[in-house]
């Protein structure tokens, strides 16, 4: 045998011994799969489905129907701090979570299954998970009173070119208006490091409003905001991406 008919078989062999079987070989790649899966999932965004009408017409939901399934990412929040008008998804505080049920199982093994999944994206989260728009910020004071023209923030209107109008349900004239999405409230003044949430819906919106006499006045904390909604990914005659206007006048 020549050196290189020789250096040749050397090759092969060792070619030989680096494939491994495809019992082996494909638990890694589903092991791999879902490490990756579950990266993306924990620290760049998820996809959720919206189950309500409180985000109409921005985003479509309702019970029985299929909602929009929204792309949410995280990474914008790692550079800066999310700011009115921006779309978010977050988890409720104890006064938000009254009516929320776990969706886990009382079985130990299975639970521990869909906690899994959940990591990688195949379940939802088991946390009352919530989308709303951003209306004020820690430090500054929103309301709605007779008269407003629009929803108040440190004494100025904001925009709401983008809320459902005319309004889902009726209005009561002696107890609010229109402007104002429903009933009168505030002044609240947002505690620092806590966002005011509202639902484009306004009137059928179970926001910061519906739980101003909470612990945080209705407001949410940042490390509960769990990331930006930046699109409709389905169904596909809804694909687009999410506005998220600047809602505040400038301040001179």
């Amino acid at each position: 045998m020549t050196t290189s008919h020789a250096a040749s078989d050397d090759r092969r062999e060792t070619t030989e011994k680096k494939v491994l079987p495809w019992y082996l070989e494909f638990p890694i790649i589903i092991l791999v799969t879902l490490a990756i899966m579950a990266v993306l999932n924990v620290f760049i965004g998820r996809v959720y489905m919206i189950p309500s009408a409180s985000m109409e017409p921005t985003l479509h939901g309702c019970a029985g129907c299929t909602g929009d399934r929204i792309a949410v990412e995280k990474v914008s929040y790692y550079f800066t701090d999310p700011e009115p008008g921006d779309v978010v998804v977050f988890e409720g505080t104890d006064s938000w979570n009254a009516g929320f049920t776990t969706q886990r199982s009382d079985n130990p093994v299975i639970r521990g299954l869909q906690n899994v999944g959940s990591y990688v994206g195949l379940l939802a989260p088991d946390e009352n998970n919530l989308v709303k728009r951003i209306i004020a910020e820690g430090g500054q004071t929103v309301s709605c009173q007779a008269g407003d023209p629009s929803i108040m923030v440190d004494g100025q209107p904001t925009d709401q070119s983008y809320v459902l109008n005319p309004p889902a349900l009726p209005v009561n004239e002696k107890t609010g208006s229109a402007e104002c999405g429903g009933d009168y409230f505030g002044p609240i003044e947002v505690p620092e490091g806590h966002y005011f949430m509202m639902g484009d819906n306004r009137t059928n919106s179970l926001d910061s409003r519906a739980h101003i006499g909470d612990e945080y006045q209705g407001t949410i904390p940042e490390e509960n905001i769990r990331g930006k909604v930046q699109a409709v990914i389905l169904p596909l005659s809804r694909i687009g991406n999410i506005e998220n206007p600047d809602i505040q006048p400038q301040q001179a």
